[in-house]
């Protein structure tokens, strides 16, 4: 049965910017516009940052000072897992009487999957359990800072200079009698020719950044390298001694080498997001501010919303043979909702990757509202819908099965089929507003879904 690790199995087509086909389980139910999402026709919006080991919450500003990392906890350099505080006793002598020594308490930082500790690359105990943990200098800080900075004002110099251009094409095809009669041309001849255009733009050099112009030498290649030893070859290697290449790339700035220099990196920062709705911009999705919340303040995921197509059983698929396929419909919200299929009509530019003919019934299927609470109730009476036994195999609470037809086109390979899903939606979530007959104004919405099917491979 195509269940959540079958997912792939049946798709539902998502027609936004570009066509993307998606398990309905990642897709969202836009009530505004009454279509389907995908996370590539949304926009996301960061909410807030957090600490996915302390649940320490930060603003977007403190967040990027930090470099999107946590002051307080550190990954494993070895298999960046979090490291966890321990405590030890060591001895230590008295002030007084430095003959004699007492036990102090010290911290320092431990694995608890691979065993490595703070004192295998030699870092210093601390007598604090927070804060204060040693790390290494990189000796290029200076010149990456003077890098960035020289790229920042490049960019930021482009940019004016390309509104520059734009104010120049656009002062060209402006009328004379325009500019005179609304004042633009004396403030256009003000604009100096290497000025920059704050009024217009919004955009301009820091003050005095003209006249400070930060320069970069080139560095200079070396004539002579320093050779390798001449066991390099030779010697035989120690693996535990070695880093792995991911241990190199987790740590751009230093790439060790040898495992005695690996170092505990500060745990980086996950975010809260929300997905907005590019067509009418109303929220998707909203979590709750606090990290420890996994709730939702708006989740309009489609598994709520449209009636989910599963696989429940396939025979043995044969090439021209007609094979009978059981399909379950499940009708997410509390209404009963009226859903009808229908094959793909000839030269639809949607059914791309169709590989066998599929013959469903025309007659109108009724889905039960979810009842959360006789949805496990076994001896609940079933409800009459006079259903017909060639079309519905059987009905349980939400969930009904039908039978569907199947015909392979394709002497090898995969067999897909794809067929039009109509039903209705009552946007329980808008305002009711009594019409003036007493008739309620929440009329049902008549949405049509495209899906595929992959059934698999054909019997041999």
């Amino acid at each position: 049965m195509a269940s959540l690790l079958q997912a792939d199995r049946v798709l539902y087509l998502v027609s936004g910017e570009k066509k993307i086909r998606s398990p309905l389980s990642q897709l969202y139910y836009c009530r505004y516009c009454s279509e389907l999402r995908s996370l590539e026709c949304v926009s996301h919006e960061v909410d807030s940052h957090y600490c996915p080991s302390c649940l320490e919450n930060m603003p977007s500003a403190e967040a990027k000072l930090k470099k999107n990392r946590c002051a307080n906890c550190f990954d494993c350099p070895c298999c960046m897992h979090t490291l966890s505080t321990r405590a030890t006793n060591i001895p230590s002598p008295l002030p007084d009487d430095p003959a004699k020594t007492t036990m102090k308490k010290a911290y320092y930082l431990a694995c608890g999957f691979c065993r490595w500790t703070s004192r295998d690359v030699g870092m210093a105990d601390k007598s604090v359990a927070s804060g204060g943990w040693q790390e290494p200098e990189n000796p290029h800080t200076q010149r990456i800072n003077k890098l960035i900075e020289y790229y920042q004002q490049l960019a930021q110099r482009e940019k004016v200079e390309r509104d520059r251009k734009k104010l120049a094409r656009r002062r060209t095809y402006m009328p004379l009698a325009f500019s005179e009669k609304y004042g633009l041309g004396t403030r256009l001849q003000r604009q100096r020719s290497g000025a920059p255009i704050s009024g217009l733009a919004g955009l301009s050099l820091k003050e005095g950044e003209d006249q400070k112009e930060i320069k970069i030498e080139p560095v200079q290649a070396l004539e002579e390298v320093e050779p390798l030893p001449e066991d390099y070859y030779t010697r035989p290697i120690n693996l535990p001694e070695v880093t792995t290449l991911r241990q190199r790339l987790l740590q751009p700035d230093f790439q060790p080498i040898g495992a005695s220099q690996l170092y505990p990196r500060h745990k980086h920062l996950l975010i809260k997001r929300s997905l907005r709705c590019r067509k009418c911009e109303h929220n998707l999705s909203k979590p709750e501010f606090n990290p420890t919340s996994i709730k939702f303040k708006i989740q309009l995921v489609a598994l709520n919303y449209i009636p989910e197509v599963r696989i429940m059983s396939i025979p043995n698929l044969r090439y021209l043979k007609e094979s009978q396929v059981l399909l379950t419909l499940t009708n997410p919200v509390e209404n009963i909702t009226h859903v009808t299929l229908r094959p793909c009509e000839e030269g639809d530019q949607d059914d791309l990757n169709s590989t066998a003919t599929v013959a469903v019934s025309p007659k109108e299927l009724l889905l039960a509202g979810k009842d959360a609470a006789a949805e496990y109730d076994e001896l609940a009476e079933p409800q009459d819908f006079q259903d017909d036994p060639d079309v519905v195999a059987f009905r349980k609470s939400n969930k009904i099965g039908i039978f569907i037809k199947v015909t392979p086109q394709c002497e090898e390979g995969e067999v897909t089929l794809s067929f039009k899903m109509r039903h209705d939606f009552r946007n329980l979530a808008a305002p009711i507003r009594p019409t003036e007959e007493g008739e309620q104004g929440n009329e049902p919405i008549w949405l049509t879904h495209h899906v595929e099917l992959s059934l698999g491979p054909l019997a041999p």
